[in-house]
């Protein structure tokens, strides 16, 4: 197997590209204007309910920094919401590095944009299953998929992008916008990396957890089966 190693990275990163999809919108509504008063060229691209929020946040100045995720990659969403986020231009944002020059041919190639943060939090598997009448159709309908895989993505991609799982982080991200001139440091972006596989990783360990202890046969009490 072919591992992709680096060794040249910036220590700051200016934020010209950010995709938010959030199921948690709290924090919303201080975080996107800041974004914006600190560059006004910003660019945010966002999905579903999320996108509507930030339309709504942003109001007049939507049209010059908002774009709909399905805009961008030219693929309109799958019905239910089930396919939003998981398309090539998306990860190749996620996952480019400033120095490769094969990145950048395939960035030019797919007119990609670098994306520089990722702003994301997942459906609420936890507190679906928490609730008394909860079924395990609808622990399966809140299992988020492609959430967790930008996440991860990013959080990877520390070395450019900026992983953000967490509302109660807007606050210090700003601050440091602020005072780096629109830009995040390295030790910021690795420090939220590790937030974001912990966050993941606490997801995946609820949803194993539950499918382990629900029964077989209560799966089968939630359809009609066709045989």
């Amino acid at each position: 197997m072919a591992v992709n190693y680096v060794k040249k990275i910036d220590g700051k990163v200016k934020i010209n590209n950010v995709i938010i999809s959030v199921a948690d919108k709290r924090g919303l509504d201080f975080f996107v204007p800041e974004l914006v008063a600190i560059n006004p060229g910003i660019m945010i691209y966002s999905t579903g309910g999320t996108y509507k929020e930030i339309q709504e946040i942003l109001k007049d100045k939507a049209k010059n920094n908002l774009m709909e995720v399905s805009a961008y990659t030219g693929q309109p969403e799958m019905q239910g919401g089930l396919v939003k986020t998981l398309d090539f231009k998306i990860y190749l944002g996620l996952l480019s590095e400033t120095y490769n020059q094969a990145h950048k041919k395939d960035l030019n190639r797919t007119n990609a944009v670098p994306i520089d943060m990722m702003v994301s939090n997942l459906y609420p598997f936890t507190e679906t299953i928490a609730k008394p009448d909860a079924t395990p159709e609808n622990a399966r309908a809140n299992v988020d998929i492609g959430g967790p895989c930008m996440v991860r993505a990013s959080a990877k991609n520390f070395l450019r992008v900026t992983s953000v799982t967490e509302p109660g982080d807007y606050e210090k991200i700003i601050t440091e916008l602020k005072k780096e001139g629109g830009y995040l440091t390295l030790k910021t972006r690795y420090m939220l990396a590790a937030k974001a596989f912990s966050h993941t990783a606490r997801y995946d360990k609820a949803i194993s957890d539950y499918f382990h202890r629900i029964s077989f046969k209560e799966v089968e009490d939630c359809y009609t089966i066709v045989e």
